[in-house]
């Protein structure tokens, strides 16, 4: 194919040059997405010298042309010779990280940061650190934000005179006018703290840290908490102590609800990088602090890290310190007003148990369990259940069996049927816990009144229930307990209940094995084959297709192929389809 010249080494550039014309975006899109093929087409020095030059010069697009241009350019080292000359992509990468647009500069910093390792440390000195100086000192603040993700990439490979600029920059932009450049440097504080020299990290990033910690806007001090992380694993323990831990006592009391959120969200991680000492000394009664919080989401957030807080707490003094400073606030926190609260705490209670041993939990904790039983918002009591198997291996279910029942009961009948369905699939996991002769006892009639819910969903989770438990107690136990209930349905006069029949046959089938499918239930779903539903027929259809792996071939042939003939000259349309279906799966046709 030729240009309108009709020089064939023009093409790709003048479709490429019609298509980012036409005023349809998704054509745009398109050729943007096509641009590895043209520069294949193109070659290497024409992708240089043409395609790249051609693209800097025509950023004005559409955002989401844009975004798929700036990703395209990080891989495209290889399509303009290697890293030799990688830099030739900086130009139109560049403009992208200016763009109003956040997620498009976003993306073009992502593609920066991974072509900076393609580069010599001749070349990142040449090419790569200028720009991020000229984004880092540009008049719009859209480019200063994007130079605070390259510092940290370009910093470790360059000379040390190159890297005290970068340091400067970095410091101009921390005390940048705009909150929104202040922002983009908090989140990048941490990163860079990793890669700076430990003498740099205490003289110029603590400051830095500090100042951004007390910031006049909340979305900056919130950003800060995240690398005070970063900085903390950095240090020796004396420098935590005198730089790091004041700036965080105050973000636990700061007045911005966000900022004590954020401390909590990452409170676990702040233990881990400050040690067991400062630990005992410092975080115990900051975390108190947040357990006690007048914001319930900040509360929440701190009762989701009380079990990982406790678990990491140092060995020789951690049953004293959670008894003594954390359990009084946990057990404050069940009676909380704020549903988000309880509901956080019975996974954390539940594994407290593991940790403060048989007596603490049967003393301390068994009181707790018990009044979540009964707290009246249903996701507190499931929650509790759920984690049933920690507390089941410290003192065994007998001990929370008899409170556990009514709540059982309640969440089986409550009116909303996701809550019916959440305990449905915690069944299983009960009955291994409670034990056969319980569960016959106690629940097997509320396994048997799901399957005649009014609630598909119900009903349908109840008959893979049943499977599950067939699988933990064994087939004789079906036998004698489930299977003739099952089969007294298909008398039922409502045709959803005898359908469920079929609906439990299908799954027990397996589990129960060929014995008790071929004598208790193939002749009820044979019976069933006369009914006066077609719905009821052609899942009697479908029924014998899936329960006839399990038969042998004397039953396939004498009592199976008889109906699903029969079956096949039926009237209504589904039921012959699905006979002819299951004769032609079970090789009876």
């Amino acid at each position: 194919m030729a240009g309108a010249d009709g020089d064939d080494s023009l093409y790709p550039i003048a479709v490429l040059i019609d298509e980012l014309r036409n005023e349809d975006v998704q054509l745009r899109l398109n050729s943007i997405k096509k641009l590895s093929t043209i520069a294949l087409a193109l070659g290497v020095e024409r992708t240089r010298t043409e395609l790249l030059p051609f693209l800097t010069d025509t950023i004005y697009d559409e955002d989401e042309v844009l975004l798929a241009l700036a990703e395209q350019l990080g891989s495209f080292t290889s399509l303009v010779g290697g890293s030799e000359f990688v830099h030739c992509l900086l130009p139109p990468l560049e403009s992208l990280a200016t763009v109003e647009e956040t997620v498009v500069r976003d993306k073009a910093v992502d593609s920066l940061r991974k072509i900076s390792n393609e580069h010599s440390p001749v070349d990142l000195e040449a090419h790569f650190v200028p720009l991020v100086k000229r984004l880092a000192s540009g008049d719009w603040f859209t480019s200063r934000t994007s130079a605070c993700g390259l510092f940290s990439v370009c910093y470790p490979r360059v000379s040390s005179t190159v890297k005290a600029e970068i340091r400067q920059h970095f410091r101009n932009l921390c005390s940048d006018d705009t909150p929104i450049v202040r922002r983009a440097a908090a989140s990048k504080l941490g990163e860079f703290a990793k890669v700076l020299e430990l003498e740099y990290v205490k003289n110029d990033l603590i400051p830095l840290f500090t100042n951004l910690a007390s910031d006049e806007q909340d979305s900056v001090r919130l950003l800060a908490v995240e690398a005070c992380v970063n900085i903390a694993e950095l240090l020796p323990e004396e420098d935590l102590e005198a730089h790091v831990l004041p700036t965080l006592r105050q973000a636990t009391e700061d007045k911005s609800c966000g900022v004590r959120y954020m401390v909590a969200d990452k409170f676990s991680e702040l233990q881990k990088a400050v040690g067991p000492e400062i630990t005992k000394n410092d975080l115990v009664p900051a975390f108190q602090n947040l357990l006690k919080d007048c914001e319930a989401e900040v509360r929440a957030a701190a009762a989701h890290k009380v079990k990982e807080f406790c678990e990491n707490l140092p060995d020789d003094g951690r049953e004293t310190i959670i008894m003594s400073h954390i359990l009084p606030y946990v057990k404050e926190l069940v009676s909380d007003t704020n549903q988000h609260v309880k509901s956080a705490l019975p996974s954390v209670i539940m594994g407290l148990s593991t940790i403060l041993g048989k007596d603490n939990t049967i003393e301390h904790l068994l009181p707790l369990f018990l009044a979540q039983l009964k707290d009246e918002c249903p996701e507190v009591r499931l929650n509790i259940i759920s984690n049933l198997d920690c507390v089941n291996e410290v003192i065994g279910i007998r001990q929370l069996s008899q409170s556990l029942l009514p709540a059982i009961v309640e969440l089986a009948e409550d009116t909303k049927w996701r809550v019916r369905l959440a305990i449905i699939e915690y069944m299983p996991l009960l009955a291994g816990q409670l034990g056969v002769e319980f569960f016959d006892e106690k629940l097997n009639s509320l396994c048997m009144a799901w399957l005649v819910d009014h609630v598909y969903a119900i009903r349908e989770a109840a008959t893979n229930n049943l499977m599950k438990l067939v699988e933990k107690f064994g087939a004789e136990w079906a036998q004698n307990t489930i299977v003739p209930k099952v089969l007294a349905m298909a008398n039922d006069p409502n045709y959803l209940h005898r359908m469920t029949t079929l609906f439990c046959v299908n799954a027990l089938s397996e589990a129960c094995g060929k014995e008790i499918t071929t004598k208790l239930m193939l002749p009820i779903v044979l019976k069933m084959a006369a009914d006066q539903d077609a719905n009821v027929r052609f899942n009697v259809a479908r029924s014998l297709q899936r329960i006839g792996p399990v038969l042998d071939d004397t039953t396939l042939q004498s009592d199976v192929k008889p109906i699903l003939l029969k079956l096949g000259q039926d009237e209504d349309m589904d039921v012959k389809y699905f006979a002819q279906e299951a004769m032609t799966v079970l090789a009876l046709a």
